[in-house]
């Protein structure tokens, strides 16, 4: 199976690139890819930049990573209740590819921390419904709160030992659906 664990933000220490990377290590014999938004920054998008420039090449990389992947683990970074605007960004304009949905129906875990106590839960539903229109299938969703006092840096793993068991679930849960696909 190949994994692409994707945080949705563009920050250098991200709390959702930590968690996203960690949930990729709870597959088992999983090719695993975990990435940031960093190299596929472009320009805002905007309806003339498109018409006079195409959609950038960066924006087809990004697209063709999840297209290569059985799997898609997507951590999104919450600012201000929803996607942070480094991932817009990269939705827009990989929803202007012709002939393509964003998330080309790979199936997806999709996930949010932040420092509060509602982990992310604003992005999260905003993803949850807004991604089934632009291909996603979205399988399961957690949401981590408190990540300062639920995730210990140093271990790179869940600290607390419900929440990590509830993600440890969840995870079992699509493995087998995958392995049931893979057949």
């Amino acid at each position: 199976m190949k994994i692409l664990a994707i945080a949705g933000s563009n920050s250098e220490v991200s709390m959702n690139k930590q968690l996203v990377a960690y949930a990729s290590t709870l597959f088992e014999n999983a090719e695993v890819e975990v990435i940031d938004l960093n190299p596929f920054e472009m320009p805002i998008y905007k309806h003339e930049r498109e018409l006079a420039g195409g959609v950038p090449q960066e924006a087809h990389d990004f697209a063709a990573k999840i297209d290569g992947a059985n799997l898609l683990l997507v951590s999104l970074g919450e600012h201000n209740g929803t996607y942070s605007t480094a991932f817009k960004n990269v939705f827009d304009w990989v929803s202007r590819i012709k002939d393509r949905t964003v998330w080309n129906e790979v199936p997806m875990l999709l996930m949010s921390t932040s420092p509060g106590g509602r982990g992310g839960a604003g992005v999260l539903e905003a993803a949850s419904k807004r991604f089934p229109f632009h291909g996603g299938n979205v399988v399961e969703t957690f949401s981590l709160p408190f990540f300062n006092d639920n995730f210990d840096k140093a271990e790179q793993k869940i600290s607390n030992e419900e929440k990590n068991n509830e993600l440890k679930h969840k995870i079992k849960k699509i493995a087998a659906i995958e392995t049931i696909l893979e057949k």
